[in-house]
């Protein structure tokens, strides 16, 4: 990503972010609320296209290649959207042959998305009976079924208990082999668990981009802990 930016008509949303995630890694992208996580996101996706700067995903560039970046990419939006009336199995099997799935290779995708993601005691239900927690987990095995080699996730902790949040990233970090793996989050602690690195984002900058093993090193030199080392960058910047 070169220069990418986004305006809403007079509104800069995003403004000039650079940043590469190779094959392996896990980046954490951390900011307040409002600070343009999910637009930038949401570019990347292809949902919105940016406004000026160049995206590359798998080597496909967003504007131009749109479609061959949705079939690189497993995306969970910020907001789940789900067919709220189709059952669980049957949802999970139509993404799966829209993403070109057959034969014996949907099977085995099917049973390992719905086993990775602990879906087995609602796979007869109807989505709107499962709870918050389950929608976000379906919602993770639909963006996965395809076995993308780019994933990126939006808040993908949303709505699950403390147990469920130490599963996924066990699960995460599980997928990290030859995955470039991009989520956002606005707890520090989180992002610091389950990444390498960390950008930080507020008022649609890039503040930062830093191995979390440096910025552990800068709070324990202050004597301090990772949400004010990363609080302090952000008042720094607001204050510029």
């Amino acid at each position: 990503m070169e220069g990418a930016t986004r305006w809403y008509g007079s509104t800069l949303a995003v403004d000039n972010v650079s940043f590469q995630v190779r094959p392996g890694e896990v980046v954490g992208f951390l900011g307040p609320n409002g600070a343009g996580k999910s637009t930038l996101l949401k570019m990347i996706s292809t949902w919105l296209p940016p406004s000026a700067g160049r995206i590359l995903v798998g080597g496909h560039d967003v504007a131009l290649e749109p479609l061959a970046v949705r079939r690189t990419l497993g995306y969970l939006p910020e907001h789940n959207s789900l067919y709220e009336i189709m059952r669980v199995d049957y949802f999970l099997g139509f993404v799966a042959r829209i993403r070109g799935l057959r034969g014996q290779l949907l099977r085995e995708r099917l049973d390992w998305a719905v086993e990775q993601c602990a879906l087995q005691e609602v796979l007869a239900k109807r989505i709107q009976e499962c709870s918050k927690g389950y929608r976000q987990r379906i919602g993770v095995a639909a963006a996965l079924v395809h076995d993308p080699p780019v994933i990126v996730l939006d808040e993908p902790t949303h709505g699950l208990d403390p147990v469920q949040v130490m599963a996924f990233r066990r699960f995460l970090q599980g997928l990290r082999e030859g995955r470039a793996i991009l989520f956002s989050s606005h707890i520090v602690s989180e992002v610091a668990a389950i990444s390498d690195r960390v950008l930080v984002i507020n008022r649609g900058r890039l503040l930062a981009d830093a191995r979390v093993d440096e910025l552990k090193r800068r709070a324990h030199e202050a004597v301090s802990d990772l949400e004010a080392v990363v609080l302090d960058m952000v008042a720094k910047a607001g204050n510029a």
